[in-house]
């Protein structure tokens, strides 16, 4: 689970306290309290740029106010110190809660019939707060509560929040838009549930927890384990207490004010939880069982040794964080959440007007008919690339086909040629028949002649050969009809005398075989 950052600021003191779930126990990682909350300031008509630079105030674009306007300005060094403090938190993962007290929240009982949790009966309550107080209230940011008399406590907020500003200002100074803020709780209800779900109460007892603080200190009334009554808020604390005997008076003015007779249990609690006080209490109510609120349910040993002495000061803090993890697990159903609806759509990643949500749909609509044209271009184009795949194969196929087509039809061209010429030599075969015969009968009966080489273009034949003898050669010119002896040539072959000779004849004048 995420860890959260508790923050509760009281006056001009601002408590934080970051936690988180440990199994079955809350870890408290880091406490701390700060003075980070200037003082309200006057700022008159016209005045704009207002600019907070360490200490000093600078103007510095400021829209303009009204005549006489009272502007809480956060403190940029105190902003310094907190984000020092979380620097080893991770605060973009962590949960921001702000407690709120009075006066930036307001409490109101209602005796009015509650019929579950109807419109009815939120709207009978803000009518009920609109006639007393004069106070409008809309409902996102009421809550409410059922009290031990089956009354309803309503809590609500009015203006602007500074502790919701704190949270802002902290962000922007680390850089970012916002810091997520889950719910707004109240300070008392958390308390008044968390100390009724640590302690043994009987149904009837009557208990009292008294929280001191710095500036201010709080009385709430408990009966049985329900809330009974929360009293007004004391303007006395650690820093401007000067007897206990104070917070008497006000005690007992506070339980007639509740209807309460006597108490049977007094818890204390806050930045003063020492003896002295407890004594105090023991002294003016002896029949009370007066206790300081103990934290065995925590795990502070991350806690240097005076911070886990201190525990007690950040007792709300712990109440609200016990309270959220409830809510997270449902254990708890009784418990308030103020959480705004501004702060709601600041959060929100996109921020739309009324007509931008109702535009949405359309958006998801073109969304979803875009994607399912792409996915079917994208389908139809991967099988047109399968089917020019297959074609270019065929288109290859087909032009090896086509070069044999041509191969082919360059043999049948040259047909009609060899075809003549074939015709040409079977009618010629007679002739050079006649003709091998007569040379291989003349060269056998003089064995001193032979043939070396035969030419013919067309019917013009040339004969060379070497012969022993010079007559043979003349022999054989007179041998052919028509032959005509070109030359004899005397040449040595080896060392052999012999004659070369050239010979031509026309073989259409040598005799024709008749078939």
């Amino acid at each position: 689970m995420k860890p959260i950052v508790c923050i509760f600021c009281e006056g001009n003191d601002t408590k934080i306290a970051v936690l988180e779930k440990d199994k079955e126990k809350i870890k408290v990682l880091k406490t701390g309290s700060f003075n980070v909350v200037q003082p309200p300031i006057e700022v008159a008509e016209g005045i704009t740029n207002l600019k907070m630079e360490s200490e000093e105030l600078s103007l510095e674009e400021l829209d303009k106010a009204d005549p006489i306007t009272e502007v809480e300005v956060v403190s940029t060094s105190g902003l310094a110190l907190i984000s020092t403090s979380l620097k080893d938190i991770n605060l973009n993962n962590s949960l921001f809660i702000p407690i709120l007290t009075e006066p930036a929240v307001h409490y109101h009982v209602y005796e009015g019939s509650k019929l579950g949790k109807s419109k009815k009966f939120v709207n009978d309550l803000i009518n009920d707060i609109s006639e007393t107080k004069n106070i409008t209230v809309s409902k996102d940011e009421l809550a409410y509560v059922e009290l031990a008399d089956k009354s309803s406590l309503a809590v609500f907020l009015s203006g602007e929040v500074s502790c919701i500003k704190l949270v802002s200002s902290l962000a922007g100074y680390n850089g970012k838009r916002f810091y997520k803020i889950p719910t707004i709780k109240s300070a008392e209800v958390a308390l008044a549930n968390y100390i009724a779900k640590k302690k043994k109460f009987f149904p009837d007892d009557q208990s009292l927890i008294v929280y001191i603080g710095k500036e201010y200190s709080k009385l709430i009334f408990l009966q049985g384990r329900k809330l009974k009554h929360i009293g007004t808020t004391l303007d006395i604390g650690t820093t401007n207490l000067h007897t206990y005997d104070v917070y008497f008076s006000k005690i007992l003015l506070e339980m007639d004010n509740g209807g309460i007779s006597s108490l049977d249990n007094i818890i204390v609690c806050g930045e003063d939880d020492s003896e002295n006080l407890i004594l105090s209490f023991y002294g003016t109510f002896p029949e009370a069982n007066v206790s300081r609120l103990e934290f065995d349910d925590l795990n502070i040993s991350l806690l240097d040794h005076d911070s886990q002495q201190s525990i007690s000061a950040y007792s709300i803090l712990v109440a609200t964080a016990n309270e959220f993890f409830d809510d997270q697990n449902q254990k708890q159903t009784d418990t308030i959440n103020l959480l705004p609806r501004y702060v709601r759509e600041d959060q929100k990643v996109f921020q739309f007007a009324w007509h931008g949500y109702a535009i949405l749909p359309l958006l998801f609509g073109a969304t979803f008919f875009l994607t399912l044209q792409i996915l079917m271009n994208n389908r139809r184009a991967a099988e047109l690339d399968k089917e020019i795949a297959q074609q270019t194969v065929l288109l290859r196929q087909n032009q090896e086909i086509l070069g044999r087509i041509a191969e082919l039809e360059n043999k049948i061209s040259g047909f009609g040629q060899t075809q003549t010429i074939l015709d040409s030599a079977a009618v010629g075969t007679g002739v050079w028949s006649k003709v091998s015969e007569h040379f291989s009968d003349f060269f056998g009966s003089k064995q001193n002649i032979w043939l070396t080489k035969l030419n013919g273009e067309g019917p013009a034949i040339t004969v060379e050969g070497y012969a022993l003898s010079k007559l043979s050669p003349t022999e054989l010119a007179y041998s052919i009809t028509g032959s005509e002896l070109k030359g004899i040539f005397f040449e040595s072959i080896r060392e052999s005398d012999a004659y070369r000779y050239n010979l031509n004849f026309n073989l259409s004048q040598f005799p024709k075989v008749t078939p």
